[in-house]
Order: C-alpha cells, then structure tokens, then sequence
C-alpha cells in the first residue's frame, strides 16, 4: 500500500512539473524594462575632438539629412547641446543664415576654443559659444526653435536638472533632435554599452519631465533620431504617441574594446 502511495505521490508531482512546463513554454517572455539606475556615462573629453571631426562621419550620422529633416530655416534660433568641436553646429549655421543663430552649448573651455578656431577658419559668424554648467546650458527662456543632442544625453550627469533647463528654452512650438546609438539590436554592437540607449530608456526620463515623442526617423545606420515636443494639456494626443517615419536611405573612444572590427 505504502508502495502504491508513493507511486502515485511521484506521478502526480511529476505530472503537476509537467503542467508547469508547458504553460511556462507558452507565455510570452517579458521584456526587459528600462533600468531604474541608468548611470549617466563619462563626459567625452578634448582627448576625444579629433574623433568628433573623424572622416566618416558624414556617411555615418548624415548631419545634412538630419537637418533637413528638422525643417531648419532662416531665421530659426537653435541650440547644439554638448557641441563638442561643433560639427552639427557648423552645419546649422549655414542652414540657418543669414538671420538664425546657433547657440553652440558645451560644458568644456577646450572644445569650446576647439570649436571656435574651426569657425574662424569657416569664416561662420552665427553661432554664439556658450560654457554651460552640468546642471544648466545657460539658454534664455522660450528663445529656441530647436535644439539637437548628439550623442550626448547620455553623458549629461544632471539629466533631470538639463531636461528642465531645456523644455524651459523652447518656444512654444519648439522641439528637441535626440540622436542617441541604439542599445537595441546589432547596429551599434560597436559602441559601449554605456554609450548607448534604448527608446525605452529614453521614453523613461524625457515623459516624466514633460516631453512627448511625436516622430521616430530610422534612416541612420547605427542610432536613434528622435523628435520630441514639450507635452502641453489638450492637444488630444497621449505621452510617447509620434509618428514613425522610416527612410530608404563609427579609431573612436566609444567603440567596445572587444569588439573592434
């Protein structure tokens, strides 16, 4: 009898790890949600300028694309948030002549004097250098039509504090180019992890601070182009609703070292 018992015992747990099984094969793995302790990465310092005027990065950032898709003008005020050497604040400049200006933001006297010698030699005269702070870009209030980060949020060690600062210099109708590597996928297994982000991640800290994503370009090879706009009561839309726009159409100290080539 104590046989029959234990025989039964043992088919019923085995049966009930079975049934356990099954239903474990047949639900839908969960994906991982942003990390709650993202770490801003280090701040590229001007041992890293050369990389930032690398041959190559035409082809792979696309600056001309990228801002013919933000619709720049003249006449249009924008800001290049951790310009670096000022390679997208170059561009600007011309896209935005003669009566734009450019407010070209770095928290660096170095790349800010790296910056200003490429101008000199472009003969550019509408970009206005700014030393900013780690907490502040020291941008007016409702002045900007856009601002562009490439390439930078992540490194920003105050992002709460710099997405305020930010959502406060827009006029009302302004809107923020976020150009980020993308955490997702092989494109830019390249790149340091901590150099890149997810849309999830992203999504995480710029809706809380009142942004909402209203477009999502993917015609660049290894990175996020996101286009966000300060989140206003009554435009009928949800946080994070945008519209998807898809295109037919990186010797650097972000690459992984096991991972070079």
């Amino acid at each position: 009898m104590r046989h029959v018992l234990r025989s039964l015992s043992i088919r019923t747990l085995a049966l009930a790890a079975g049934l356990w099984l099954l239903a474990s094969e047949g639900r839908a793995p969960r994906a991982a949600g942003p990390r709650a302790d993202r770490r801003p990465a280090p701040v590229m310092g001007i041992g890293g300028a050369d990389w930032l005027e690398r041959e190559g990065r035409e082809a792979e950032q696309r600056p001309a694309e990228i801002i013919r898709t933000m619709g720049l003008k003249d006449g249009h005020a924008v800001a290049d948030l951790g310009c670096g050497t000022g390679y997208f604040a170059r561009r600007m400049a011309r896209a935005v002549a003669p009566s734009g200006r450019v407010y070209a933001v770095d928290i660096q006297p170095e790349m800010i004097a790296r910056m200003k010698g490429l101008l000199a030699q472009e003969q550019i005269t509408n970009v206005v250098a700014v030393l900013g702070d780690v907490d502040d870009p020291k941008l007016a209030p409702a002045s900007l039509d856009w601002i562009l980060l490439v390439d930078v949020y992540h490194e920003l060690q105050q992002p709460k504090a710099m997405l305020a600062r930010m959502r406060a210099a827009l006029k009302p109708e302004g809107r923020v180019a976020l150009v980020e590597y993308r955490l997702e996928g092989p494109t830019a297994l390249h790149v340091r992890t901590e150099h890149r982000m997810s849309v999830e991640q992203v999504l995480a800290e710029w809706q809380p601070a009142g942004f909402r994503l209203v477009e999502r370009h993917d015609f660049l090879p290894t990175q996020h182009f996101l286009v966000f706009e300060s989140a206003r009561e009554g435009t009928g839309r949800p946080l994070g609703s945008f519209a998807s726009r898809a295109s037919v159409r990186a010797n650097d100290p972000l690459r992984e070292p096991s991972k070079r080539h």
